[in-house]
């Protein structure tokens, strides 16, 4: 067996860990261990921003997960991609960097996550990002994380955003700089060049050369170490099966994710009584919440087969996509610079009082309207979701066997808002792209196809065909209520030695996507851990030499 020791064990090289691995070691005087199970990011369609459609099941990059089948979603079991290995879902996810409503942040302090405002948050966006575009109040110029506008995006983009303003969309120069009310605009992408800019490329790398960082790869944490309510390392394993043993001086650090947080605290003997007694497992410390609250946005998509101009879907095969190659080695330009989307837009249903859809839309079709296969033909889509579901799922652990996934049930469309929210989404998506700035590019509508109409036939459509858009937040959340796990400083409840950062701690998902977010959050969470207030957390530890 293996023995390591540190002041600080980071469990998780996802976007949290990655950015408090670089910020806890910038002190040389601080050690610091960040374990992940996964391995080195190599693989080549990681740095290439188009390549992602290629990950998001990938056998080695991704941890496989589906979702559970649920009659609201025509018991379907959904890819649910979380990335696995150095920079975890900012290494295979779309790219695209947007962030949140104010009001999103500032409801997490309304719920009682003291000091979670927008107000006190925004710094922590700005400090994790350097703005390729030049400089404003609100946007970093010298941070781990480059964001970069879409270069030349395609004509029928400009179509595209002409014809929301045609729909009554308001233009945006910046959405990430902005008051945002229904408005169109183009999205930024974390793109260094041609690479993509992943936590792994921005915070993991130039610190990996400090001697007081240690990062331990195709490790398996299998458990947390506890002195009584005090946690004072890990349990992990290799794939080899050899043993290994993490011990924290100060604290332990759960980044693990939405998913992987609370099944660490669950196979620990931490969470509901009754998920734990059902899994065997003896309860050590009573949190009901551990693994509830699970949200998520659940995209479907609107597709169109066009004429009259150039899209991905007849770039992407055969001699086209060898020039695109070629075009993206010695310019770092084309089709493989495109990241999941290209325009973007906020919209407001009759259901809400501001923005509650959000569209993803690109130059590029895919097979039955689901992420994947481009279609040989031109094509664009339009991907929807509701900003602000209302349903609630949950993550629970189902044995003591931590090489079992867990059970994820996002319980998408249980809420009568999210479905009704959903379909008048979708017309609107249609009513943008009935405008004559894009409609002269127009054959036909693909999916769901022009007699699909009706509300039900609608919301059949997206029962049977929507996905998540991998943004899954708040399975130990923050707050001061029972139900809640950590409080607002992202300590563990009724526990010493052992915080979590990451998505799960989000009390609510904000409106966008949520990559920015989780920047923000752990850049905030690095300040928090070295003040001098958390001295008296580190220091209840346990008596044990470590």
């Amino acid at each position: 067996m293996k023995t390591y020791a540190a002041d600080y064990v980071i469990v998780g090289a996802g976007t949290a860990g990655c950015v408090l691995a670089n910020r806890l070691s910038e002190d040389p005087d601080v050690k610091v261990i960040l374990i992940e199970a996964g391995e080195r990011d190599r693989h080549p369609y990681i740095h290439v921003p188009a390549g992602f459609v290629r990950l998001l099941d990938h056998p080695t990059v991704t941890w496989r997960y589906r979702t559970e089948a649920n009659a609201q979603t025509s018991n379907r079991e959904i890819l649910f991609p979380r990335g696995r290995g150095l920079g975890g879902s900012s290494a295979i996810n779309g790219l695209l960097y947007v962030r949140p409503f104010a009001e999103d942040i500032d409801s997490w302090e309304a719920a009682g996550a003291r000091g979670w405002n927008f107000a006190d948050c925004l710094p922590y966006y700005s400090r994790s990002e350097t703005w390729t575009e030049g400089s404003g109040p609100q946007r970093g110029t010298n941070g781990p994380i480059q964001v970069s506008r879409v270069k030349n995006p395609p004509e029928i983009c400009g179509a595209v955003v002409a014809a929301a303003r045609q729909a009554g969309l308001e233009f945006l120069d910046d959405p990430n700089s902005t008051t945002r009310g229904p408005s169109v605009w183009y999205y930024q992408q974390t793109r260094d060049g041609r690479r993509r800019s992943s936590a792994a490329r921005g915070y993991l790398r130039p610190a990996m050369a400090r001697s007081n960082l240690i990062v331990l790869t195709g490790l398996q944490v299998t458990k947390l170490e506890m002195n009584d309510t005090h946690v004072t390392g890990v349990c992990a394993t290799t794939a080899g099966g050899e043993l290994a043993t993490i011990r924290a001086q100060r604290e332990v650090i759960s980044c693990a994710g939405v998913i992987g947080t609370p099944k660490l605290l669950e196979i620990s003997g931490i969470g509901d009584r009754d998920v734990l007694d059902n899994a065997g497992i003896q309860t050590r410390v009573a949190l009901p919440g551990v693994g509830a609250n699970l949200q998520d946005h659940y995209v479907v998509r609107l597709g169109f087969r066009v004429r009259g101009a150039g899209t991905a879907n007849e770039r992407s095969h055969g001699l086209a996509l060898a020039r695109e190659m070629m075009r993206y080695v010695v310019s770092g330009t084309g089709v493989l610079t495109y990241s999941a989307a290209i325009v973007g837009g906020f919209a407001q249903t009759l259901h809400a009082n501001r923005p509650d859809v959000q569209f993803v839309i690109a130059p590029g079709s895919f097979a039955a309207g689901r992420i994947g296969v481009l279609e040989n033909e031109p094509g664009i889509s339009c991907g929807v979701w509701q900003m602000r579901p209302e349903s609630r799922g949950h993550v629970h652990i189902r044995s003591k066997d931590v090489a079992a996934s867990p059970t994820i049930a996002p319980s998408y469309l249980t809420s009568e808002l999210d479905r009704n929210t959903m379909v008048e989404g979708l017309r609107i998506g249609r009513k943008i792209f009935s405008q004559p700035e894009i409609a002269r590019f127009i054959v036909d509508e693909t999916v769901p196809g022009r007699a699909v109409e009706s509300d039900e036939a609608l919301l059949q459509y997206v029962r049977e065909n929507g996905s998540t858009v991998y943004h899954a937040v708040g399975t130990c959340r923050m707050g001061e209520d029972p139900m809640s796990v950590v409080d607002s400083e992202l300590r563990v409840r009724g526990m010493t030695g052992l915080r979590i950062v990451d998505a799960s701690v989000m009390p609510t998902i904000t409106s966008t996507n949520t990559n920015a977010t989780v920047l923000m959050l752990a850049e905030r969470a690095a300040q928090i851990i070295r003040s001098p207030q958390a001295a008296g957390f580190a220091n209840q530890r346990s008596t044990e030499t470590v």
